[in-house]
């Protein structure tokens, strides 16, 4: 009896000991996951607004291609999330079209799609930001700033991704109408640059990849990927953009990126 009691008491010991250290270590990646983010965000800090052009590339499961042109603005929100307004150029058909979106630290983001065709602004629901972005591979919750509060963090390794040293954690979206569980994130050890995405839908599956390539440094401290493709491993089609003229301080005010600038946006 005695020998039994002491059998099951070391038992209960090493179970107890095994939850003590697993809770351990589950805390120290949520903990390195949450700072590597923290100093990612603080080396991306300051740059006050931007803009750039992008040429939009949407390729089908067979590779055919059609071409978009737009042009993005950028505005930091200390204290919130950012702003981001962007606006077709080409082709005809799709000219006019802008999207302004207000990303927010722990409410959900407000989205405004302006389509000249109807002449009317449409305000993107919470419950539908999951669906794709003017046909491409891109989310309308893909194109909300990544800001730090909107996700849980676990720190799960670290990877050579094409020759970078790269941390690689996974995030948790907080908001319940995400289009995703979870998505797993390869940071640079040496700048602390995004440079791959794997997103994963509701079901848990890989979804898409987003890949960011031909970094440029601007004002010699803010990086900037000339190109991003975004696969989508579900359906074989992919959106590619390409980047340029990225011009910085330019002075945008509020109003530049607001409700009323939509349907006079060029």
């Amino acid at each position: 009896m005695v020998i039994n009691i002491k059998k099951n008491l070391m038992i209960f010991l090493l179970v107890m000991q095994a939850s003590f250290v697993n809770t351990a270590l589950a805390v120290n990646s949520a903990d390195k996951g949450l700072s590597i983010i923290q100093e990612a965000d603080l080396r991306d800090s300051g740059w006050n607004d931007s803009s750039s052009n992008i040429t939009m590339v949407l390729r089908n499961h067979s590779g055919e291609e059609s071409h978009r042109r737009l042009n993005v603005k950028n505005k930091e929100v200390f204290g919130d999330g950012d702003r981001m307004l962007t606006v077709f150029n080409e082709p005809k058909d799709v000219r006019g079209t802008a999207l302004l979106t207000y990303s927010h630290k722990l409410d959900p983001d407000d989205q405004w799609l302006f389509l000249p065709s109807l002449k009317r602004v449409k305000r993107i629901s919470s419950k539908n930001k999951s669906g794709p972005f003017m046909g491409s591979e891109f989310s309308f919750e893909d194109l909300s700033s990544q800001e730090i509060e909107k996700y849980t963090y676990k720190y799960i390794g670290d990877d050579d991704l094409d020759g970078e040293l790269c941390f690689v954690i996974e995030r948790y979206p907080v908001d319940k109408n995400s289009g995703y569980t979870f998505h797993k994130v390869w940071i640079d050890k040496q700048e602390y640059r995004t440079l791959k995405v794997d997103f994963y839908d509701r079901k848990g599956d890989l979804l898409k990849t987003l890949k960011s390539t031909n970094f440029k440094k601007h004002l010699n401290k803010y990086w900037r990927a000339e190109q991003m493709v975004m696969n989508n491993h579900q359906n074989g089609k992919s959106t590619e953009l390409i980047w340029s003229n990225f011009r910085f301080n330019e002075g945008l005010k509020d109003s530049d990126l607001s409700k009323n600038s939509l349907k006079r946006a060029r």
